[in-house]
């Protein structure tokens, strides 16, 4: 028999809903503990929340939004920051290309974070990827020029897609160029999931796209 799901939040719960964003707008939501935030970021599919925990913890000054799919992971996120005490830190149950589409302002982000969302390894299922055009585009309005939206993949043919998608959008520079993409970027938090796949022996494929301005027409 499985373990109970735990529902009471130790401390202060930092979740919230779509309409308190689409009604408060992002700052609205860190108002009560943050008066003025640095900076903006926004991850995608936070799992299991190593990642969010530990950047939120190295940079207090920086308002984060963690957006995850999961009722169920998004409540014991809330636990975790509830324990760790972190007042720049707000999660929502939602879809990342619809908090991007519908409910994020043009140029507010200063870096958005896709760490190994799910490949949907199947031909026919490969539109469910989350990485798609129509997300890229999204991102880039909703980013400051020079922010960055920050992809991983442990999937190879996932990885041709992001890298397909991603050079196709004319507001986004690649920050590893020459190369199409990093096996291992000096520095980077890894999440739980990474560390795992690296010790097997997995091919990790980490994307950097620099959000730039449009250029006129007829250049």
């Amino acid at each position: 028999m499985g373990r109970s799901l735990k529902y009471e939040i130790p401390g202060v719960d930092r979740r919230c809903d779509s309409l308190e964003l689409a009604e408060r707008g992002f700052d609205g939501l860190f108002a009560a503990d943050m008066e003025n935030a640095s900076r903006r970021v926004l991850e995608i599919g936070f799992g299991r929340g190593e990642f969010l925990l530990e950047l939120a913890a190295k940079q207090p000054e920086t308002a984060f939004l963690g957006v995850e799919i999961s009722f169920k992971r998004v409540l014991k996120m809330a636990r975790k920051v509830g324990r760790a005490e972190l007042r720049n830190v707000r999660l929502m149950e939602a879809k990342g290309e619809v908090v991007l589409r519908d409910l994020l302002q043009t140029g507010l982000l200063d870096e958005i974070w896709v760490n190994f969302s799910d490949p949907w390894p199947k031909d026919r299922h490969a539109q469910r990827r989350v990485i798609q055009s129509a997300f890229v585009r999204d991102a880039a309005r909703c980013l400051a020029l020079g922010g960055t939206l920050h992809v991983a993949t442990d999937d190879v043919p996932y990885a041709d897609q992001i890298d397909e998608v991603m050079e196709g959008e004319v507001l986004f520079e690649n920050a590893f160029a020459p190369e199409r993409w990093l096996g291992n970027v000096p520095g980077r938090i890894q999440t739980g999931y990474e560390i795992e796949w690296r010790a097997a022996g997995r091919p990790l494929h980490f994307f950097a796209g620099c959000r730039v301005a449009a250029k006129p027409e007829g250049d």
